[in-house]
């Protein structure tokens, strides 16, 4: 298909202009962190980085840092645990329920985070509070992997659904056990998927405040410092610092998983090119 040239050049302003909306804000907080005075002017008349070296000194955002980075490596762990199994389960076997599974494991990340939030804290209170269990880490990595997995099950199922059952099939007629099958012939065709899901489902679960606000207790994750700190004008030069830091801990991961899949789609349609005779 062959565009005009006004064509063209509405889609060029069209996407200048969606790049426009999105990344001009995050542009003004990354400005902002550099802003030598405390009280926040635009345009901004001096520049500084010691806000940087404050920000890093500040015991309760490295605590929070902590915090955060903890809660998304566990949420990370639990979902590519879940959502590996339960995309292997849905795209290579055939049982009563199967497409419901794929709705279910959706659902969470399409219900507005409060509801989730909501219902956490009420399991946490009402059912497992009489066990023992209290709000903390543990708390928080439940609560993010309940939408941390559908990133890392749509990853997986997605590249299954690319790759040929008869690999496993011929695996098993040659004497391999499920565990051999899986680490010698499934795990190589699905490791990239792996990793795009887990990094994406880190950068989710690192922004995450809705569902932390319910399932944190009086803990503060870095984006909840962020949120609670707002309100205080003094420190609003330190929460630019930090929101700046977010920002480029979410972009790296992201990036990353792009690069994968993008690779990863290209190599297959290489190796699919190069087969043809």
């Amino acid at each position: 298909m062959v565009e005009s040239r006004f064509t063209r050049l509405l889609l060029r302003l069209g996407t200048a202009a969606t790049l426009v909306f999105i990344y001009v804000p995050l542009a003004v907080v990354g400005l902002y962190a550099f802003n030598e005075n405390v009280t926040q002017k635009w345009p901004i008349e001096n520049y500084s980085t010691k806000w940087f070296s404050i920000a890093f000194h500040d015991e309760k955002v490295r605590d929070a840092l902590q915090l955060s980075v903890l809660a998304a490596l566990g949420a990370t762990a639990i979902a590519l645990v879940l959502g590996t199994l339960a995309s292997m389960a849905v795209a290579r076997y055939r049982f009563f329920g199967r497409e419901v599974i794929t709705f279910a494991v959706i659902l969470p990340i399409a219900l507005p985070g409060i509801v989730t939030g909501l219902a956490l804290q009420a399991t946490i209170v009402d059912v497992l509070g009489p066990l023992g269990f209290s709000f903390g880490l543990s708390t928080i990595i439940i609560g993010h992997a309940t939408f941390c997995v559908v990133v890392v099950y749509n990853n997986v199922i997605a590249r299954m659904r690319r790759t040929a059952g008869s690999l496993d099939e011929a695996s098993a007629d040659l004497g391999a056990d499920s565990w051999q099958t899986f680490r010698y012939v499934m795990l190589p065709q699905m490791r990239t998927a792996l990793l795009a899901g887990g990094l994406l489902a880190f950068a989710l679960s690192f922004d995450e405040v809705v569902v932390t606000i319910f399932t944190s207790g009086a803990q503060q994750t870095l984006p909840i410092w962020i949120f609670a700190t707002l309100s205080r004008p003094a420190e609003l030069p330190i929460v630019n610092v930090v929101a700046l830091f977010v920002i480029i801990v979410s972009v790296i991961p992201v990036w990353f998983a792009q690069k994968l899949s993008g690779s990863n789609e290209g190599d297959t349609a290489k190796t699919m090119a190069d087969a043809e005779p």
